[in-house]
């Protein structure tokens, strides 16, 4: 890696804990006599030392540092007709809406059909060894009353759009008419959710059928998956490794064929790392351009909602769907109109993609060959790629994780104070960490929060978005002892996320798609992070992009329309 004095993103150094030594660390953080010690120090290494040492001139803290002065649209852009766009990736042919939609029309199947098929492949994934548990909730009757009456709006000719008869699967973050929510404890969700979250609404409205709460790391606060509570969703090319988190079952949803879309929650990377280990596409809104109206109160200032979807195409219609003002939300009414206008465009020519070269190659060998690849390929479809500086990245991963993990034990205080043991032993690591922090600690990182987000603003400046890989790492093997308890592994942990939080912490739309596979056969993601508003730029990046992808099946994987797909063995995969 290039050396660069204004590159600071250092790995975390601390040794993996799981099992016993794990429930023995939340005890002692815990306990009145030894924690603060022990997170005092813990604390420093991460990061503490420097947030106390730089100075920060901004006099007040922000809420969220977003919109940087720039008119917002008054009118909506045309659309392409996204559904009639043809896919024209290189290889393995995920199922895509515009197939389910063109087999109702056809009379090939219904979409009650469909639905039988997706409990059926449900259950048998479950059952299998290893278990998939890809969903902690599915409702049968409620499914089947799903496919009933989008095959009569078909058999009537009268479908709703392109989404309509369509398998979404929604994490169980969001609120679902019911189905009760979980955040992926095993404490909350006593009681059904009597109304949709809105995105979960708008996604009805348009005669998508929801398949089904999928499972998800605890309260979102882990990037792996791992999910004692409920069993860990298995990554769908190798299913004895884990898939990516939060949104762990949506996107192993999407990878394994039950659904062409799913819903993510994205804090710090939940959207993106589970779709890049994965294999598929993960598109992270603007902040505020989803409602989070009925999703959990988790991190209110880092928190999105968006789309995980197998193709450019159905990340598209997903995100047209949900996106848009919500009187519910505040933080969404001030936003132009969400559009989709230049996807279907095929050139990149005056297009300027910014790269800081040490952050790029901070990554495994076969992770930045495989994107310095695709930058062939935006390159030689017209792209200028310009470099760019981020200074204080380390800083910036820090200040992103006191606020989310901050927010997220302001959320659960009351919980976690009357039965800490009833969160993993990995939360509650995490919080008793919080807990230790002084209150001008938290005044601090936010401050620097203003400041940071104004250098990443400046780096973004003369380019139309900046690249990076998706994740530093692919997916690892899973662990007995984290199985069953959690884990705490920061050094993992700092892999998975080394490109996601600073588009969390300022705001910015990003998307991750594939870009190949290393020489085990396990994806690859290649992320672009846009400016504000800016969704329907990165997909068409994307959609470039899928063009000169040559896709794999994964090893875990049925189709809807069709016989399952016959991927090589896992000691066969190249």
């Amino acid at each position: 890696m290039p050396a660069d004095a204004r590159y600071d993103l250092k790995p975390m150094r601390t040794p993996r804990t799981a099992g016993p030594l794990l429930d023995l660390l939340a005890r002692l953080l815990e306990n009145p006599l030894t924690g603060s010690f022990l997170a005092r120090q813990q604390l420093m290494t991460l990061g503490l030392a420097d947030l106390r040492r730089i100075p920060v001139s901004d006099p007040f803290p922000v809420v969220h540092p977003l919109f940087d002065g720039a008119p917002l649209a008054e009118k909506h852009p045309a659309n392409p007709a996204v559904e009639e766009l043809p896919f024209e990736g290189l290889g393995f042919r995920f199922e895509s809406a515009a197939d389910l939609v063109h087999a109702y029309r056809s009379g090939q199947t219904t979409p009650l059909e469909v639905a039988e098929r997706v409990l059926s492949l449900s259950e048998r994934l479950d059952q299998q060894d290893p278990a998939m548990r890809i969903f902690i909730a599915q409702k049968r009757e409620d499914l089947l009353a799903q496919g009933r009456e989008a095959t009569e709006r078909y058999r009537h000719g009268a479908p709703l759009g392109p989404l309509d008869g369509v398998p979404v699967a929604v994490k169980d973050e969001l609120d679902q008419v019911a189905y009760p929510t979980t955040v992926g404890t095993r404490f909350l969700g006593k009681e059904a959710a009597q109304q949709d979250a809105e995105c979960v609404a708008r996604l009805r409205a348009a005669g998508a059928m929801l398949i089904g709460k999928t499972n998800m790391h605890e309260i979102g606060l882990g990037v792996t998956g791992m999910n004692p509570h409920h069993g860990t969703a298995r990554n769908p090319y190798d299913p004895r490794r884990f898939p990516g988190g939060s949104s762990s079952g949506s996107a192993v949803a999407v990878a394994a064929g039950l659904c062409p879309v799913a819903v993510g929650a994205d804090a710090g990377g939940s959207i993106r790392i589970p779709a890049a280990l994965c294999g598929v596409v993960g598109l992270k809104p603007t902040f505020g351009r989803v409602s989070e109206h009925g999703a959990a109160p988790v991190c209110w200032s880092v928190a999105h909602l968006g789309p995980i979807a197998a193709t450019v195409r159905d990340a598209a219609l997903a995100y047209l769907a949900m996106a848009g003002p919500d009187p519910k939300d505040r933080h969404s009414l001030f936003q132009p109109a969400p559009h989709l206008a230049g996807i279907e465009q095929g050139s990149l020519k005056g297009v300027r993609l910014g790269v800081f070269r040490p952050w790029f190659e901070d990554a495994e060998a076969p992770i930045v060959a495989a994107c310095d690849r695709m930058i062939e390929v935006l390159k030689e479809a017209g792209a200028e790629i310009v470099p760019v500086e981020i200074p204080e990245l380390g800083l910036l991963h820090f200040v992103h994780s006191l606020t989310t993990v901050g927010e997220m034990l302001a959320a659960h205080q009351a919980d976690y104070a009357r039965h800490p043991e009833a969160f993993s032993r990995e939360t509650r690591v995490n919080f008793a960490l919080m807990r230790h922090l002084r209150p001008d600690d938290v005044l601090l990182t936010q401050r620097h929060r203003a400041r940071l987000h104004r250098q990443v603003i400046d780096a973004m400046r003369g380019v139309d978005a900046l690249i990076t890989p998706a994740t530093a790492c692919t997916a690892r093997p899973m662990r007995d002892d984290a199985l069953a308890h959690g884990e705490s592994d920061l050094g993992l942990m700092s892999a998975l996320m080394r490109y996601t939080p600073l588009a969390n912490l300022t705001g910015l739309p990003a998307i991750t798609f594939p870009a190949g596979y290393d020489p085990e056969g396990m994806p690859i993601g290649f992320q672009v992070i846009g400016h504000a508003w800016e969704e329907a730029f990165l997909l068409r990046v994307a959609r470039v992009a899928e063009r000169q992808v040559e896709r794999r099946a994964p090893v875990v994987h049925h189709r809807l329309l069709g016989v399952a797909a016959r991927p090589a063995a896992l000691s066969n995969r190249d």
